[in-house]
């Protein structure tokens, strides 16, 4: 009798120490050789580079669809806990029923079709507008209101990630110059002018701006962009916040498009040194060079 309470005992203490292995904060692997990224804005946050991407176009739709700041705070506390910012697939035996994306979402409870919640644009989308739904929701701590959304088994599991998500939300949203910095690949997948059509149309997806390519073109509204030589693309900005929220989105979606050096302000980054420095002159527009073909 003795030996079966113990070994009940046992087995409680190992599944009470499972639980608690899966939800506590766990730090994001180690990027990559040559590669990864970081966030410095009142704290210090390291991601791989697909992850870092993937919470550069998390803001940019927050921002296109006029969420407040403490949306995109939610919305990547959410997409951290749920996937670690990745995009995952349907994972099989392994699913959780059939959640996919960022999110997470399920298409048997109306979050769309696994092709739709397979696109971070879509899926982010999704989530903002299901939170601005919610009640009161920007006086809910930031894991209630993640709750509504989610209704997760395990509804203070987002509280834990809430440092991060400020500190990438500040970033990534242009408060503090030069706070999101990348170490890409030395031999980038895309170049070329095929490269800057492709960056082009990936800002479009991403921020919604109507944009055109072609040089020396004029376009009402703050979102233009350029063709220039080089090949590389220019982003006009109608203040330094919104300038910075492009030239960090062009830092987080470097490694996949190509970018070896993004210019705005006084400051520069070059995929060479994998950080931001003094450029030497001022830019008005976010410049963003690609690797020539």
């Amino acid at each position: 009798m003795r030996r079966a309470v113990t070994a009940v005992v046992l087995l409680g203490l190992v599944a009470g120490f499972g639980y608690w292995l899966g939800n506590v904060r766990q730090p994001a692997p180690p990027p990559g050789p040559g590669s990864g990224c970081r966030a410095e804005a009142g704290g210090r946050v390291s991601l791989e580079v697909e992850q870092m991407a993937n919470a550069a176009t998390i803001t940019a739709v927050g921002v296109r669809l006029g969420m407040p700041d403490r949306a995109v705070q939610v919305a990547l506390a959410t997409a951290l806990q749920e996937s670690k910012l990745r995009n995952l697939p349907h994972l099989g035996e392994r699913n959780d029923h059939d959640s996919v994306g960022l999110f997470q979402q399920r298409p048997s409870q109306g979050w769309g079709s696994e092709d739709q919640v397979a696109d971070p644009r879509y899926a982010a989308e999704r989530f903002y507008r299901a939170l601005r739904r919610v009640p009161g929701w920007r006086e809910l701590r930031l894991t209630e209101a993640a709750q509504r959304v989610q209704r997760s088994a395990f509804p203070e599991a987002y509280a834990k990630w809430e440092p991060d998500a400020q500190v990438l939300a500040t970033a990534l949203l242009g408060h503090q110059p030069g706070a999101v910095s990348c170490a890409v690949p030395a031999d980038p997948p895309a170049r070329g002018p095929a490269a800057a059509t492709a960056l082009g149309e990936a800002l479009t997806r991403d921020w919604g701006a109507q944009v055109r390519t072609s040089p020396g073109t004029e376009q009402a509204g703050a979102f233009r962009l350029a063709a220039v030589a080089a090949p590389a693309v220019t982003v006009a900005a109608d203040d330094p916040r919104t300038g910075w929220q492009y030239a960090h989105w062009l830092v987080a979606h470097a490694a996949e498009r190509g970018v070896r050096r993004v210019h705005f302000g006084e400051l520069e980054w070059t995929a060479d040194g994998g950080g931001w420095a003094a450029a030497g002159q001022h830019a008005s527009e976010v410049l963003a060079e690609l690797a020539a073909g």
